[in-house]
């Protein structure tokens, strides 16, 4: 058995069982993918994929108890490259994240600025997707860290962390009609076509849940997953935007308004997410205290050891008071 082959199915999996995928990934073969899954198998002596001629259809019993060891074995590697590095240079490296645009475009800016200041031998690099392909990512370990307000609590083997809190604007043009409603409710909002976050993104379960509370179904007329999808489509008429009070910015969104309501959403809360078994390297530790300075190398460590459904919520309410928000 040889790592290589772990790998290869392990990929496999991630693709969606396209062994062509995989072998790209790889930098490799389809023929060389097939033939060493194949070796694995019969040096194990059960099949790890159901077949329908030449295409893999899904993993076998067998495969899903060899799948779930493959990829302990594969992360514990990683762990033992990231302990050599750390000793070999605590301040150099790479550090892999994974969040969605509003978080990267408007979320972390700050702390990548101060945290390459002390870190200028670490590179970064992001990947975007939708909450669920971000936990995903984090969870197979192609990232360190996911950052995003959705998806996270659906994978027990990540450690989750409060950021921040934010909560919602709503966007309009210059002298609408709903820049003259005070106080704004949802019953006004909802007289207008609707232009907000496709669902799953950023928060979007909060607002339905809102409008379902006061028995109300707007209509959404469009959704994006870019908040600057959103506000172009509301400078063309399409409909009131709804989005992260973030995400707006008066000085450049010209001819844009920003109603506050925050009064009529719960408060979303972005979180953090990495391997509970993964390494943490210094400098890793220093980029999650540098995006949200309560969560010290102690209250990390904490996190960690939080394995129960009970150990996770005395954790939240105890860090809830020390979480800031941006919703300006």
């Amino acid at each position: 058995m040889k790592l290589s082959q772990l790998r290869y199915i392990v990929e496999v999996k991630r693709r969606g069982l396209n062994v062509s995928a995989a072998a790209d990934a790889l930098y490799t073969s389809q023929p060389g993918v097939s033939k060493q899954i194949r070796l694995l198998e019969d040096e194990l002596g059960v099949p790890i994929f159901e077949r329908s001629g030449k295409h893999f259809t899904r993993l076998t019993r067998a495969g899903e108890e060899v799948m779930a060891v493959a990829e302990r074995i594969l992360a514990e590697t990683r762990n033992i490259n990231a302990i050599a590095e750390e000793y070999g240079d605590d301040r150099a490296g790479s550090l892999a994240i994974a969040t969605t645009h509003t978080q990267a475009r408007h979320a972390l800016p700050d702390a990548v600025q101060d945290f390459r200041r002390r870190y200028p031998r670490v590179s970064l690099h992001f990947h975007q997707g939708t909450p669920v392909q971000i936990a995903e990512m984090a969870t197979a370990g192609e990232v360190d860290f996911a950052i995003a307000t959705e998806a996270l609590e659906l994978y027990e083997d990540l450690v989750m962390l409060p950021c921040y809190r934010w909560n919602r604007s709503i966007i309009v043009p210059e002298g609408h009609p709903l820049c003259e409603r005070t106080p704004l409710t949802l019953d006004a909002i909802a007289e207008y076509p609707i232009v907000t976050y496709v669902f799953g993104f950023t928060g979007r379960s909060r607002l339905d849940e809102a409008f379902a509370e006061r028995g109300l179904s707007p209509e959404v007329v469009f959704t994006a997953t870019d908040s600057e999808v959103i506000k172009t489509y509301v400078q063309l008429g399409l409909g009131v935007g709804i989005m992260a009070s973030m995400a707006f910015d008066a000085r450049r969104d010209e001819g844009l308004v920003a109603l506050d309501a925050s009064h009529l959403f719960e408060a979303s809360t972005t979180r953090i997410g990495f391997r509970r078994n993964a390494y943490m390297r210094r400098y890793m530790l220093a980029f999650i205290e540098t995006f949200a300075p309560h969560l010290t190398e102690d209250v990390v460590a904490e996190g960690i050891r939080a394995r129960t459904p009970e150990q996770r919520k005395a954790l939240e309410e105890r860090l809830e008071p020390r979480l800031g928000t941006t919703d300006a």
